[in-house]
This record gives structure tokens, C-alpha cells and sequence, in this order.
């Protein structure tokens, strides 16, 4: 059984442009709430006001040293994972958004992780972008709240299994890939989602 000890962790599905909604995800014990953000503003004031103990974001929190790729992506394809160069056109405001956000949560001392929320379905053997299984999963796993009164998009199902994610990182049961000087992207050990209970 995974336990939830953590008192609140902060899932964020990162949009590249501030007109486009990001996904929030607020986990406390199995309780998941979510919500759609638009500003940094937004982001920051939830942030604050809930003062988590880990945030997980699904978007690159670094550029590469030299060339397209920083070493976590390359290990991340080595293993399956379809990530995308950091660097890229469109994905470009995106990393600089995220470059931004992480450097002013850094510095008001708050925890941080790179997820790749795709990458964590494949993970937990999970459904990739069937949304409704994604759903019906996440609340098999253990998680209430939102997921049991209301349909969730996208974005927020992003930032919930980015959540569980980060979760999964406080009990030890995650791989990681990178290095110091690109930066790391976590992802859970390779299990089927069965095992899982919140």
C-alpha cells in the first residue's frame, strides 16, 4: 500500500502560452482537487496558499548544455519514452515559462520535480490517452475528491498523474534520469498500476 504521509503535494500540467489553461492538481492524503490556471499569478497564489511539500511539473525545467537533447531526455528515449527536445520551436515558450516558474519557486525554498505525465501512464502500464480510463484508474488506485463528481480534462489529468507522481517520489518508488548540471525527470518504476493503493 502506498502511503500518503505528505500533507499536500501540487501536480502542474504547464501550458507553453499564459492564454492556454494549465492544469492544477492539489493532493492531500487521496483527496485530489484540480482546477484550470491561466497566470503565473494563479499558479503562484495557489501555491502559497497551500504550501506543498513537493511540486511536481509537467514541462521542461531546463534547457541542454549543448544541442537539442540534455542527458535525462536521451536516457528517457533509451528507455521508451517519448519525450520532446526542450528546445524545439513550439516548445520553446513553454521551457522558458517553465524556466521562469521554477526559478522563483526555487527560490522561496520549495521542492521540485520534472514529470513527464505520459511517461508515468507508460510507467504504470496505464491507459496513455484514453481520458475516461485514465480517470476510472486513477480513482481504482485510490484517489477521491474531484475525480468521483465531476469529469476532469485533460490538462487536469495531466496534473493529477503528475501528482501521483510526485507521490510515488516520496516513498522511494521512482526512477530517475539526468544529471545535476540538465536537470533530472522522474518517473515511477515500471509496475502495473494494480499494485498501487492510496
Amino acid at each position: 500500500m502506498l502511503k500518503l504521509d505528505i500533507p499536500c503535494i501540487i501536480g502542474l500540467d504547464l501550458a507553453g502560452k499564459r492564454k492556454n489553461p494549465s492544469g492544477i492538481a492539489i493532493l492531500q492524503g487521496r483527496n485530489l482537487s484540480t482546477k484550470l490556471v491561466y497566470t503565473d499569478t494563479e499558479i503562484l497564489q495557489i501555491i502559497e496558499e497551500k504550501k506543498p511539500d513537493l511540486i511536481a511539473i509537467d514541462a521542461p525545467l531546463s534547457i541542454p548544455v549543448k544541442g537539442f537533447l540534455r542527458k535525462a531526455d536521451r536516457e528517457m528515449i533509451r528507455q521508451g519514452y517519448r519525450v520532446l527536445p526542450p528546445t524545439l520551436t513550439f516548445m520553446n515558450p513553454l521551457t522558458l515559462r517553465a524556466v521562469k516558474l521554477n526559478k522563483l519557486l526555487e527560490e522561496k525554498q520549495y521542492k521540485i520535480i520534472e514529470v513527464h505525465p505520459t511517461s508515468s501512464r507508460k510507467a504504470l502500464q496505464m491507459s496513455i490517452k484514453d481520458w475516461k480510463a485514465v480517470r476510472e484508474t486513477l480513482r481504482a488506485i485510490g484517489l477521491q475528491g474531484e475525480l468521483e463528481t465531476r469529469r476532469l480534462i485533460t490538462h487536469e489529468l495531466d496534473a493529477a498523474t503528475a501528482a501521483l507522481t510526485a507521490s510515488l517520489h516520496i516513498a522511494n518508488q521512482t526512477d530517475i534520469f539526468g544529471n545535476q548540471e540538465e536537470g533530472y525527470i522522474v518517473v515511477p518504476k515500471k509496475r502495473d498500476w494494480r499494485t498501487l493503493q492510496v
